[in-house]
């Protein structure tokens, strides 16, 4: 998979498991999840399931709702936030 600046996730698992990781983060269905992001809910069980990739554009909301998180009120969900940016797309706030 391409990957433009911003966005290193290279691996299709390791898109797979943030897609996931960061569903859990916000406590939504796959379905919430699709609404929230404009898209299908089968969109999410492919993405989730290895079965396609997301857009760059896609890729860029996930990263943008996880930078939201990291001001979150909840400190929990702020570090878990922190430490999938790190992990995903190697940034520290």
């Amino acid at each position: 998979m391409a990957t433009t600046p911003g966005t290193p996730i290279e691996h299709r698992t390791d898109v797979s498991k943030f897609i996931r990781q960061l569903r859990n983060l916000l406590e939504l269905t796959q379905a919430q999840f699709a609404l929230k992001l404009g898209v299908a809910s089968p969109t999410i069980v492919r993405w989730e399931n290895n079965k396609t990739q997301p857009s760059q554009l896609a890729l860029l909301q996930l990263k943008a709702m996880l930078q939201e998180l990291t001001n979150s009120s909840d400190e929990v969900q702020q570090a878990y936030a922190q430490a999938l940016l790190t992990k995903y797309f190697g940034e520290n706030f």
